[in-house]
């Protein structure tokens, strides 16, 4: 296993393979979406639905490993319907991957605003997708001030006169246990965000069978990382979450099989490098004894 882990570059070829190579405990964020089961068969042939579990666990093994004990795993997934019914193969998952150690410890839900239109039998069409959150331990780095978002214009008419149930920890009437206090809104521009993201689907995909939009690997990159750290990408595509770390001026690393996928995903980080004016920064080194060089690019 290689001790030195060269940053900023995306490297061609298996992902399993690639991390294998990778030092433990290097990466701050991994944010991925996988191939899903028996789906784009001709970019990435389709790992049929009853061998995907065994498919991805040995993968998620050494994302546990390269992952910092205190850095997050984002994994972009939905599960596919055939013959009319939703298959259990990201239940399943989430099952064994808590057995190999990880911690399940939130879901997200992508809302596609845009989503294709359809019509089928017996459901509608998919208009979200899963984020699941995974960690190793329970105390992991979140910055949650960086996701805020605007409280809202409901706040002037309803803050505007409270009465004095509004200045307590209210309890539920209804016995749910939830309670509020109305008054700690007060003087307030910005709240935190709920667990579903209300994001468009990538419309410009470059020639990819299923990117995803710059703004999702965004938002989670400023949620549980900082300027300088470190993302992890072991199913880069055509780069988004590139671009994306290179926006918000962390490093990334990313792991990409298909030659034509690494080829698009080269060029949006050329492209983006020819907008920012050539801009280009320093190349970290991870090593196992977590000491860093650094080099020019």
């Amino acid at each position: 296993m290689s001790t030195l882990l060269k940053l900023d570059r995306i490297v061609p070829g298996d992902s399993l393979t690639a991390l294998k190579s990778f030092p433990d405990s290097c990466v701050n964020l991994i944010f991925t979406s996988p191939p899903y089961a028996d789906n784009r068969k001709r970019t990435y042939k389709g790992t049929p639905i009853k061998e995907y579990v065994n498919w991805f666990l040995p993968i998620s093994s050494e994302l546990k490993r390269v992952l910092k004990d205190d850095g997050t795993f984002i994994l972009n997934i939905k599960e596919r319907a055939r013959n009319g019914e939703r298959q259990t193969y990201v239940l399943d998952l989430i099952l064994e991957m808590k057995k190999q150690g990880w911690l399940w410890t939130e879901e997200y839900i992508w809302h596609k605003k845009n989503c294709y239109p359809g019509k089928w039998p017996n459901r509608f069409r998919d208009a979200w997708e899963r984020c699941l959150q995974f960690n190793k331990q329970k105390k992991f780095k979140m910055y949650q001030e960086a996701v805020m978002v605007p409280i809202g214009g409901w706040s002037k008419k309803r803050l505007s006169k409270l009465s004095e149930t509004d200045l307590i920890r209210d309890v539920s009437k209804v016995g749910s246990g939830f309670g509020k206090n109305v008054s700690n809104w007060l003087g307030k521009k910005l709240v935190y965000p709920t667990n579903v993201l209300y994001l468009a689907t990538e419309c410009a995909n470059r020639g990819h069978s299923a990117s995803f939009p710059l703004p999702l690997p965004t938002w989670f990159i400023r949620l549980f990382t900082q300027e300088g750290d470190i993302v992890l990408d072991p199913f880069i595509g055509s780069g988004t979450t590139a671009i994306a770390c290179l926006d918000s001026k962390r490093h990334y690393i990313g792991v990409e099989a298909m030659s034509s996928y690494h080829k698009l995903a080269q060029e949006a980080i050329e492209e983006w490098k020819a907008k920012n004016n050539g801009n280009s920064r320093k190349l970290v080194l991870c090593t196992k004894s977590k000491q860093k060089k650094s080099i020019n690019t």
